[in-house]
Protein backbone atom coordinates (compact mmCIF):
# COMPACT_ATOMS: atom_id res chain seq x y z
CA UNK A 1 0.00 0.00 0.00
CA UNK A 2 2.78 2.65 1.02
CA UNK A 3 4.57 1.43 -1.65
CA UNK A 4 2.05 2.06 -4.17
CA UNK A 5 1.37 5.52 -2.56
CA UNK A 6 4.93 6.53 -3.28
CA UNK A 7 5.15 5.35 -6.58
CA UNK A 8 1.66 7.25 -7.26
CA UNK A 9 2.89 10.56 -5.69
CA UNK A 10 5.93 10.69 -7.89
CA UNK A 11 4.25 9.73 -11.06
CA UNK A 12 2.23 12.75 -9.99
CA UNK A 13 4.59 15.26 -9.23
CA UNK A 14 6.60 14.34 -12.80
CA UNK A 15 3.56 14.49 -14.56
CA UNK A 16 3.23 18.23 -13.59
CA UNK A 17 7.31 18.73 -14.61
CA UNK A 18 5.58 17.55 -18.15
CA UNK A 19 2.84 20.21 -17.86
CA UNK A 20 5.09 23.34 -16.82
CA UNK A 21 6.90 22.89 -19.45
CA UNK A 22 4.72 23.60 -21.77
CA UNK A 23 4.29 26.79 -20.45
CA UNK A 24 8.17 27.52 -20.73
CA UNK A 25 8.49 29.31 -23.76
CA UNK A 26 11.82 31.35 -23.33
CA UNK A 27 14.36 31.60 -20.12
CA UNK A 28 12.39 33.96 -18.04
CA UNK A 29 9.49 31.98 -17.76
CA UNK A 30 11.98 28.90 -16.82
CA UNK A 31 13.55 30.71 -13.76
CA UNK A 32 10.90 33.62 -13.13
CA UNK A 33 7.57 31.90 -14.16
CA UNK A 34 7.24 34.77 -16.12
CA UNK A 35 6.66 37.24 -13.51
CA UNK A 36 3.40 36.11 -12.78
CA UNK A 37 2.36 34.28 -9.66
CA UNK A 38 -0.38 35.18 -7.51
CA UNK A 39 -0.62 35.29 -4.40
CA UNK A 40 -1.41 32.17 -3.24
CA UNK A 41 1.06 29.75 -5.21
CA UNK A 42 3.59 33.20 -4.42
CA UNK A 43 3.51 32.68 -0.90
CA UNK A 44 3.19 28.64 -0.99
CA UNK A 45 6.23 28.57 -3.32
CA UNK A 46 8.26 30.59 -0.42
CA UNK A 47 6.98 28.61 2.60
CA UNK A 48 7.43 25.33 0.68
CA UNK A 49 10.94 25.94 -0.67
CA UNK A 50 11.91 26.90 3.39
CA UNK A 51 9.60 24.15 5.02
CA UNK A 52 12.25 21.57 4.05
CA UNK A 53 13.69 18.22 5.40
CA UNK A 54 16.22 20.42 8.14
CA UNK A 55 12.37 21.57 9.59
CA UNK A 56 10.86 17.98 9.90
CA UNK A 57 12.95 15.79 10.34
CA UNK A 58 16.80 17.93 11.90
CA UNK A 59 15.00 20.30 14.02
CA UNK A 60 13.14 17.50 15.84
CA UNK A 61 16.08 16.23 16.44
CA UNK A 62 17.66 18.82 18.04
CA UNK A 63 14.86 19.95 20.15
CA UNK A 64 14.82 16.15 21.72
CA UNK A 65 18.72 16.67 22.12
CA UNK A 66 18.78 20.64 23.44
CA UNK A 67 15.53 21.69 24.14
CA UNK A 68 13.62 24.60 22.59
CA UNK A 69 17.01 26.35 22.98
CA UNK A 70 18.48 24.31 20.32
CA UNK A 71 16.25 25.10 17.30
CA UNK A 72 16.25 28.79 17.69
CA UNK A 73 18.17 28.61 14.19
CA UNK A 74 15.63 26.86 13.17
CA UNK A 75 12.88 27.60 12.43
CA UNK A 76 12.68 30.61 14.46
CA UNK A 77 15.62 31.94 12.64
CA UNK A 78 13.61 30.88 8.95
CA UNK A 79 10.77 32.67 9.86
CA UNK A 80 12.71 35.66 10.89
CA UNK A 81 14.52 35.78 7.41
CA UNK A 82 10.96 35.36 5.66
CA UNK A 83 9.81 38.72 8.01
CA UNK A 84 12.40 40.82 7.38
CA UNK A 85 12.21 40.25 3.45
CA UNK A 86 9.22 41.97 3.25
CA UNK A 87 10.30 44.37 5.56
CA UNK A 88 13.34 45.55 3.72
CA UNK A 89 14.29 43.95 0.57
CA UNK A 90 11.22 42.76 -1.02
CA UNK A 91 9.83 45.97 -3.10
CA UNK A 92 13.69 47.40 -3.92
CA UNK A 93 14.32 44.33 -5.51
CA UNK A 94 11.34 44.07 -7.28
CA UNK A 95 11.67 47.06 -8.56
CA UNK A 96 15.27 46.62 -9.99
CA UNK A 97 13.54 44.10 -12.68
CA UNK A 98 16.62 41.69 -12.17
CA UNK A 99 16.85 37.74 -13.33
CA UNK A 100 18.80 36.69 -10.65
CA UNK A 101 20.69 37.97 -7.38
CA UNK A 102 24.45 37.92 -8.93
CA UNK A 103 22.60 40.93 -11.23
CA UNK A 104 22.26 42.69 -8.43
CA UNK A 105 25.99 42.51 -7.67
CA UNK A 106 26.52 43.63 -11.29
CA UNK A 107 24.12 46.15 -11.45
CA UNK A 108 25.01 47.89 -8.23
CA UNK A 109 29.45 46.99 -8.25
CA UNK A 110 30.28 46.20 -11.68
CA UNK A 111 31.25 42.97 -12.93
CA UNK A 112 34.01 41.79 -10.88
CA UNK A 113 32.04 41.90 -8.20
CA UNK A 114 28.93 39.97 -9.59
CA UNK A 115 31.59 36.73 -10.29
CA UNK A 116 32.62 36.59 -7.03
CA UNK A 117 29.62 36.76 -5.46
CA UNK A 118 27.80 34.69 -8.16
CA UNK A 119 30.38 32.22 -6.99
CA UNK A 120 29.66 32.38 -3.46
CA UNK A 121 25.86 31.97 -4.21
CA UNK A 122 26.01 28.96 -5.94
CA UNK A 123 28.63 27.19 -3.53
CA UNK A 124 26.35 27.91 -0.72
CA UNK A 125 24.03 25.66 -2.44
CA UNK A 126 25.81 23.05 -2.32
CA UNK A 127 24.91 21.70 1.11
CA UNK A 128 21.60 22.84 1.01
CA UNK A 129 20.69 20.75 -1.67
CA UNK A 130 22.87 17.68 -0.33
CA UNK A 131 20.36 17.58 2.81
CA UNK A 132 17.48 17.60 1.27
CA UNK A 133 18.91 14.62 -0.95
CA UNK A 134 19.79 12.91 2.15
CA UNK A 135 16.66 13.05 3.77
CA UNK A 136 14.71 11.62 1.09
CA UNK A 137 17.07 8.94 1.13
CA UNK A 138 16.34 8.33 4.57
CA UNK A 139 12.21 9.03 4.02
CA UNK A 140 12.88 5.99 1.45
CA UNK A 141 15.24 4.09 4.09
CA UNK A 142 12.46 4.20 6.57
CA UNK A 143 9.07 3.78 4.98
CA UNK A 144 10.01 1.30 2.18
CA UNK A 145 12.83 -0.59 3.96
CA UNK A 146 15.29 -0.07 0.68
CA UNK A 147 19.22 0.97 1.68
CA UNK A 148 19.94 4.61 2.02
CA UNK A 149 21.68 5.38 -0.76
CA UNK A 150 18.92 3.78 -3.12
CA UNK A 151 16.59 6.02 -1.56
CA UNK A 152 18.91 8.85 -2.52
CA UNK A 153 19.36 7.99 -5.79
CA UNK A 154 15.52 7.51 -6.57
CA UNK A 155 14.68 11.16 -5.07
CA UNK A 156 17.69 12.67 -6.64
CA UNK A 157 16.47 11.52 -9.93
CA UNK A 158 12.50 12.31 -9.91
CA UNK A 159 13.45 16.35 -8.49
CA UNK A 160 16.01 16.67 -11.38
CA UNK A 161 13.63 15.83 -13.97
CA UNK A 162 10.91 17.87 -13.18
CA UNK A 163 13.39 20.61 -12.29
CA UNK A 164 15.14 20.14 -15.43
CA UNK A 165 11.86 20.29 -17.76
CA UNK A 166 9.61 22.52 -16.28
CA UNK A 167 11.85 25.37 -14.03
CA UNK A 168 10.05 27.84 -11.59
CA UNK A 169 6.83 26.80 -13.27
CA UNK A 170 7.32 23.45 -12.22
CA UNK A 171 8.98 24.25 -8.97
CA UNK A 172 5.63 26.64 -8.18
CA UNK A 173 3.31 24.48 -9.22
CA UNK A 174 4.67 21.86 -7.19
CA UNK A 175 5.16 23.74 -4.14
CA UNK A 176 1.29 24.81 -4.06
CA UNK A 177 0.12 21.19 -3.98
CA UNK A 178 3.06 20.54 -1.47
CA UNK A 179 2.22 22.83 0.85
CA UNK A 180 -1.45 21.12 0.96
CA UNK A 181 0.26 17.76 1.47
CA UNK A 182 2.70 19.26 4.33
CA UNK A 183 -0.33 21.23 6.15
CA UNK A 184 -2.70 18.34 5.99
CA UNK A 185 -0.38 15.68 6.49
CA UNK A 186 1.41 16.81 9.64
CA UNK A 187 -2.35 17.51 11.01
CA UNK A 188 -3.37 14.39 10.35
CA UNK A 189 -0.48 12.64 11.83
CA UNK A 190 -0.54 14.94 15.04
CA UNK A 191 -4.46 14.47 15.46
CA UNK A 192 -4.11 10.85 15.92
CA UNK A 193 -0.92 11.01 18.18
CA UNK A 194 -2.40 13.27 20.67
CA UNK A 195 -5.66 11.32 20.70
CA UNK A 196 -7.34 14.69 19.03
CA UNK A 197 -5.48 16.94 20.19
CA UNK A 198 -6.19 15.98 23.58
CA UNK A 199 -2.91 15.06 24.99
CA UNK A 200 -0.85 17.98 23.99
CA UNK A 201 -1.12 20.49 27.04
CA UNK A 202 -0.12 17.49 29.03
CA UNK A 203 3.15 16.94 26.40
CA UNK A 204 3.80 20.38 27.03
CA UNK A 205 3.70 20.47 30.41
CA UNK A 206 5.77 17.25 31.24
CA UNK A 207 8.92 18.43 29.92
CA UNK A 208 11.63 18.85 32.64
CA UNK A 209 12.42 22.23 33.87
CA UNK A 210 14.84 24.65 31.53
CA UNK A 211 13.64 22.26 28.67
CA UNK A 212 11.56 25.58 27.22
CA UNK A 213 14.91 28.05 27.94
CA UNK A 214 14.39 30.59 25.11
CA UNK A 215 16.48 33.76 25.95
CA UNK A 216 20.96 33.43 27.06
CA UNK A 217 22.39 33.11 30.05
CA UNK A 218 24.30 36.66 31.02
CA UNK A 219 27.44 35.40 30.12
CA UNK A 220 29.19 36.22 27.03
CA UNK A 221 29.46 32.70 25.13
CA UNK A 222 25.69 32.13 25.71
CA UNK A 223 25.04 35.51 23.74
CA UNK A 224 27.40 34.94 21.34
CA UNK A 225 25.98 31.25 20.64
CA UNK A 226 22.20 32.86 20.59
CA UNK A 227 22.86 35.70 18.22
CA UNK A 228 24.52 32.76 16.16
CA UNK A 229 21.81 30.92 16.07
CA UNK A 230 19.06 33.69 15.32
CA UNK A 231 21.27 34.88 12.39
CA UNK A 232 22.94 31.93 10.19
CA UNK A 233 19.45 31.52 8.69
CA UNK A 234 17.57 34.76 9.70
CA UNK A 235 19.97 36.84 7.53
CA UNK A 236 22.37 34.41 6.06
CA UNK A 237 19.14 33.26 3.92
CA UNK A 238 18.50 36.33 2.86
CA UNK A 239 21.20 37.13 0.01
CA UNK A 240 19.85 34.01 -1.56
CA UNK A 241 18.24 33.43 -4.88
CA UNK A 242 15.39 31.16 -4.24
CA UNK A 243 14.03 33.76 -2.11
CA UNK A 244 14.68 36.23 -4.45
CA UNK A 245 13.22 34.23 -7.46
CA UNK A 246 9.86 33.85 -5.25
CA UNK A 247 10.29 37.87 -5.17
CA UNK A 248 10.76 38.21 -8.34
CA UNK A 249 8.16 35.83 -9.70
CA UNK A 250 5.67 37.65 -7.88
CA UNK A 251 2.97 38.92 -9.73
CA UNK A 252 3.49 42.27 -8.50
CA UNK A 253 5.67 44.53 -6.20
CA UNK A 254 2.71 43.83 -3.73
CA UNK A 255 2.07 40.36 -3.96
CA UNK A 256 6.69 39.99 -3.37
CA UNK A 257 6.00 41.47 0.18
CA UNK A 258 2.62 40.25 0.71
CA UNK A 259 4.11 36.38 0.40
CA UNK A 260 6.49 37.03 2.29
CA UNK A 261 5.14 38.03 5.41
CA UNK A 262 2.46 34.93 4.66
CA UNK A 263 5.23 32.59 3.81
CA UNK A 264 6.77 33.53 7.43
CA UNK A 265 3.13 33.44 9.15
CA UNK A 266 3.05 29.80 8.04
CA UNK A 267 6.55 28.89 8.37
CA UNK A 268 6.59 29.70 12.27
CA UNK A 269 3.07 28.06 12.69
CA UNK A 270 3.46 24.63 10.85
CA UNK A 271 7.24 24.26 11.83
CA UNK A 272 5.71 23.84 15.69
CA UNK A 273 4.10 20.34 14.33
CA UNK A 274 6.98 18.49 13.80
CA UNK A 275 8.38 19.56 17.45
CA UNK A 276 5.06 18.71 19.41
CA UNK A 277 5.34 15.73 17.44
CA UNK A 278 8.83 14.95 18.31
CA UNK A 279 7.84 15.68 22.23
CA UNK A 280 5.26 12.64 22.09
CA UNK A 281 7.75 10.51 20.63
CA UNK A 282 10.04 11.27 23.06
CA UNK A 283 7.60 10.81 26.06
CA UNK A 284 5.63 7.76 24.38
CA UNK A 285 8.68 5.45 22.76
CA UNK A 286 11.62 6.54 24.25
CA UNK A 287 13.26 3.43 22.85
CA UNK A 288 13.45 5.65 19.45
CA UNK A 289 15.69 8.43 21.00
CA UNK A 290 18.58 5.38 21.23
CA UNK A 291 19.15 5.26 17.23
CA UNK A 292 19.45 8.03 14.93
CA UNK A 293 17.17 10.80 16.13
CA UNK A 294 16.84 12.10 12.53
CA UNK A 295 14.55 9.16 11.83
CA UNK A 296 12.62 9.58 15.27
CA UNK A 297 9.54 10.86 13.75
CA UNK A 298 9.56 8.44 10.45
CA UNK A 299 10.06 5.97 13.10
CA UNK A 300 7.34 6.64 15.80
CA UNK A 301 4.68 7.36 12.39
CA UNK A 302 5.53 4.48 10.72
CA UNK A 303 5.37 1.96 13.65
CA UNK A 304 2.85 3.69 16.11
CA UNK A 305 0.05 5.08 13.75
CA UNK A 306 -2.61 3.61 11.05
CA UNK A 307 -2.35 3.27 7.52
CA UNK A 308 -3.75 6.31 6.38
CA UNK A 309 -1.92 8.24 8.82
CA UNK A 310 1.06 6.62 7.53
CA UNK A 311 0.57 7.34 4.04
CA UNK A 312 -0.39 11.47 4.83
CA UNK A 313 2.64 11.69 6.57
CA UNK A 314 4.85 10.26 4.09
CA UNK A 315 3.44 12.32 1.75
CA UNK A 316 4.09 15.50 3.98
CA UNK A 317 7.44 14.80 4.01
CA UNK A 318 7.92 13.71 0.67
CA UNK A 319 6.40 17.40 -0.30
CA UNK A 320 8.72 19.57 2.12
CA UNK A 321 12.06 17.82 1.17
CA UNK A 322 11.19 18.08 -2.90
CA UNK A 323 10.08 21.75 -2.35
CA UNK A 324 13.25 22.63 -0.97
CA UNK A 325 14.97 20.36 -2.84
CA UNK A 326 13.66 21.92 -6.39
CA UNK A 327 13.88 25.31 -5.53
CA UNK A 328 17.61 24.91 -3.90
CA UNK A 329 18.30 23.14 -7.38
CA UNK A 330 17.12 25.69 -9.40
CA UNK A 331 18.65 28.51 -7.75
CA UNK A 332 22.04 28.35 -8.16
CA UNK A 333 22.02 26.75 -11.68
CA UNK A 334 20.19 29.94 -12.28
CA UNK A 335 23.36 31.72 -11.16
CA UNK A 336 25.80 29.91 -13.07
CA UNK A 337 24.07 30.45 -16.18
CA UNK A 338 23.34 33.95 -16.30
CA UNK A 339 26.02 35.89 -14.38
CA UNK A 340 28.89 33.14 -14.95
CA UNK A 341 28.26 31.17 -18.35
CA UNK A 342 26.31 33.67 -20.32
CA UNK A 343 28.46 36.98 -20.34
CA UNK A 344 31.63 34.63 -21.83
CA UNK A 345 29.28 34.52 -25.15
CA UNK A 346 28.96 37.59 -27.46
CA UNK A 347 25.90 36.39 -28.82
CA UNK A 348 23.83 33.45 -27.46
CA UNK A 349 20.09 32.92 -28.04
CA UNK A 350 17.72 32.52 -25.49
CA UNK A 351 17.03 28.73 -26.43
CA UNK A 352 20.58 28.28 -26.32
CA UNK A 353 20.54 30.17 -22.64
CA UNK A 354 17.65 28.02 -21.46
CA UNK A 355 19.39 24.77 -22.32
CA UNK A 356 22.83 26.11 -21.01
CA UNK A 357 20.73 26.82 -17.83
CA UNK A 358 19.29 23.50 -17.61
CA UNK A 359 23.10 22.18 -18.20
CA UNK A 360 24.17 23.81 -14.72
CA UNK A 361 21.03 22.07 -13.20
CA UNK A 362 22.16 18.92 -14.07
CA UNK A 363 26.06 19.58 -12.65
CA UNK A 364 24.62 21.28 -9.57
CA UNK A 365 22.78 18.58 -9.32
CA UNK A 366 25.75 16.21 -9.42
CA UNK A 367 27.75 17.94 -7.37
CA UNK A 368 25.34 18.22 -4.46
CA UNK A 369 24.35 14.00 -4.79
CA UNK A 370 28.21 14.26 -4.34
CA UNK A 371 28.00 15.87 -0.82
CA UNK A 372 24.75 13.73 0.19
CA UNK A 373 26.58 10.72 0.32
CA UNK A 374 29.65 12.13 2.37
CA UNK A 375 27.45 11.56 5.82
CA UNK A 376 27.15 15.17 7.34
CA UNK A 377 23.67 15.92 9.26
CA UNK A 378 20.94 17.46 7.54
CA UNK A 379 20.78 20.09 10.50
CA UNK A 380 24.53 21.14 9.51
CA UNK A 381 24.80 21.03 6.11
CA UNK A 382 21.71 23.57 5.93
CA UNK A 383 23.78 25.65 8.53
CA UNK A 384 27.02 25.66 6.56
CA UNK A 385 25.22 26.67 3.79
CA UNK A 386 23.48 29.85 5.32
CA UNK A 387 26.36 30.98 6.71
CA UNK A 388 28.69 31.21 3.75
CA UNK A 389 25.85 33.45 2.13
CA UNK A 390 26.10 35.42 5.60
CA UNK A 391 29.43 36.16 5.61
CA UNK A 392 30.28 36.97 2.15
CA UNK A 393 26.67 38.48 0.40
CA UNK A 394 24.83 40.35 3.05
CA UNK A 395 26.50 43.23 3.95
CA UNK A 396 27.30 44.55 0.39
CA UNK A 397 23.38 43.35 -0.65
CA UNK A 398 22.05 45.89 2.83
CA UNK A 399 24.92 48.46 1.77
CA UNK A 400 23.98 48.33 -2.07
CA UNK A 401 20.22 48.91 -1.54
CA UNK A 402 20.74 51.76 1.63
CA UNK A 403 23.80 53.32 1.60
CA UNK A 404 24.49 56.11 -0.22
CA UNK A 405 28.21 55.80 -2.13
CA UNK A 406 28.44 51.77 -2.60
CA UNK A 407 31.40 51.23 -4.38
CA UNK A 408 33.24 47.91 -5.82
CA UNK A 409 36.29 47.73 -3.72
CA UNK A 410 34.51 47.98 -0.86
CA UNK A 411 32.01 45.14 -2.01
CA UNK A 412 34.82 42.78 -3.15
CA UNK A 413 37.34 43.18 -0.09
CA UNK A 414 33.95 42.55 1.83
CA UNK A 415 33.08 39.22 0.14
CA UNK A 416 36.61 38.03 0.70
CA UNK A 417 37.88 39.04 3.62
CA UNK A 418 34.26 37.62 5.33
CA UNK A 419 34.40 34.42 3.24
CA UNK A 420 37.99 34.12 4.33
CA UNK A 421 37.71 34.91 7.99
CA UNK A 422 35.12 32.25 7.96
CA UNK A 423 36.48 29.06 6.36
CA UNK A 424 39.88 29.93 8.33
CA UNK A 425 38.34 29.69 11.58
CA UNK A 426 35.93 27.28 10.79
CA UNK A 427 38.10 25.03 10.24
CA UNK A 428 39.17 25.11 14.16
CA UNK A 429 36.24 26.85 16.08
CA UNK A 430 33.25 26.41 14.28
CA UNK A 431 31.42 27.77 17.51
CA UNK A 432 32.42 31.15 16.58
CA UNK A 433 33.53 31.19 12.79
CA UNK A 434 30.09 33.37 11.87
CA UNK A 435 30.51 36.04 14.24
CA UNK A 436 34.31 36.44 13.26
CA UNK A 437 32.97 36.51 9.50
CA UNK A 438 30.86 38.87 9.98
CA UNK A 439 32.59 41.14 11.55
CA UNK A 440 35.24 41.21 8.72
CA UNK A 441 32.75 41.26 6.14
CA UNK A 442 31.63 44.43 8.13
CA UNK A 443 34.82 45.99 8.52
CA UNK A 444 36.25 44.86 4.75
CA UNK A 445 33.00 47.24 3.34
CA UNK A 446 33.52 50.24 6.28
CA UNK A 447 37.11 50.59 5.89
CA UNK A 448 37.60 50.77 2.37
CA UNK A 449 34.79 53.07 2.28
CA UNK A 450 35.97 55.43 4.68
CA UNK A 451 40.06 55.52 3.53
CA UNK A 452 37.99 56.27 0.15
CA UNK A 453 36.28 59.08 1.63
CA UNK A 454 39.36 60.72 3.59
CA UNK A 455 41.42 60.66 0.91
CA UNK A 456 39.00 62.03 -1.84
CA UNK A 457 37.92 64.62 0.57
CA UNK A 458 39.16 68.07 0.08
CA UNK A 459 42.22 69.13 2.21
CA UNK A 460 41.54 72.30 4.50
CA UNK A 461 42.63 75.86 3.53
Amino acid sequence: MMLLFVLLYVVITIGIGVLASRWVKNSKDFLLAGRGLPLYISASALFATWFGSETVLGASSKLVKEGLYGVIEDPFGASLCLFLVGLFFAKPLYRMNLLTFGDFYRTVYGRKVEIVASFMLALSYLGWVAAQIVAIGIIMQVVLGIPRELGILIGFGVVLFYTFLGGMWAVSLTDFIQTIMIVVGLLFALYEVSNGFSQIPHILKSQPPGFYKFLPDNNLKDILYYITAWITIGLGSIPQQDVFQRVMSSRSERVAVLSSFVAGFMYLTVAMIPLILALFAKAYYPELLSADTQLLLPRMIMEHTSMLTQILFVGALLSAIMSTASGALLAPSAVLSENLIKPLFRELSDRAFLWITRACILAVALVSLTFAFMGESIYELVGSSSALSLVSLFVPLVAGLYFKGSNSTSAMVSMICGFVAWLLLYLFDQEYALLVGLIFSILGYLIPSLMRRFLTSPSPV
